[in-house]
């Protein structure tokens, strides 16, 4: 949940939304986010509704960001994720693409693109976020090698270790970094908070790195090591803390 949603919710100010859920993340029974809060939980993944709407300006500076790094006329994996989906929505300018997706959403987003070609992965269609996944899905991406894949992840730990919740989902994942030349990470800062039981790969599987925020320095330093560069993105944000309306690169 986000500070103002609950804020609105409650007739609050969210000052005291913010002591209550400190007090509730002192407690263990949150995890606090930039803008809100989630399930302290490391097993189960958040609904896809709320995972949209938090730090949904953020995504969107991130897609942004990632996007303006992905030239005209090449082919490219995007696979489930709110902000992968930012992406998709950040290319709509771009000319003659081919995209091989397992996310309808991202599909349906590129499709208004005329000269944009979509071919999306057979498997089981997942309706609480658009996503297909399962061996079918596996098999499909295999048959292709692309210039660029966009990836998210839904956890990210200090060591460099890329998380997720689905066995399915992460088997997808594997495949797409197998077959690209160029694996995009796009993930918002409170991946950093979040934790989950399966592995998709570690950093050094991945050449660039697109968040919102400074990482935290272990996994700068682990960036460092397996020449990652890490990109961030500056969007603007109700936090007078938060960030601002500008673009920031930076390379680990």
């Amino acid at each position: 949940m986000t500070v103002d949603d609950l804020a609105s919710h409650f007739g609050v100010t969210p000052q005291t939304i913010r002591r209550d859920l400190s007090d509730l993340c002192d407690a263990g029974a949150l995890t606090r986010v930039h803008g809100g809060a989630v399930p302290a939980s490391g097993v189960a993944n958040l609904g896809y509704e709320t995972r949209r709407d938090i730090a949904s300006a953020e995504k969107d500076a991130i897609g942004q960001l990632c996007a303006s790094e992905i030239p005209d006329n090449v082919s490219l994996f995007i696979n489930v994720g709110t902000t992968t989906e930012a992406v998709a929505r950040a290319l709509s300018g771009h000319r003659d693409l081919l995209t091989i997706t397992n996310n309808i959403n991202v599909a349906n987003t590129l499709m208004h693109n005329p000269t944009c070609r979509v071919i999306v992965a057979g498997g089981l269609l997942r309706r609480s976020d658009g996503a297909l996944t399962g061996e079918a899905t596996v098999d499909f991406i295999q048959q292709f090698k692309v210039d660029y894949a966009i990836i998210g992840t839904s956890a990210i730990d200090e060591d460099g270790s890329l998380l997720d919740f689905d066995y399915h989902e992460v088997r997808t994942a594997q495949a797409i970094i197998r077959n690209a030349r160029n694996v995009y990470l796009v993930a918002d800062n409170t991946k950093f908070a979040r934790s989950a039981p399966m592995r998709i790969a570690r950093i050094d599987a991945i050449d660039a790195f697109f968040t919102d925020r400074p990482p935290p320095e272990q996994f700068i330093a682990c960036c460092k090591v397996a020449g990652v560069s890490i990109a961030i993105a500056k969007s603007g944000s109700s936090d007078p803390n938060g960030p601002s309306n500008d673009i920031e690169k930076s390379t680990g």
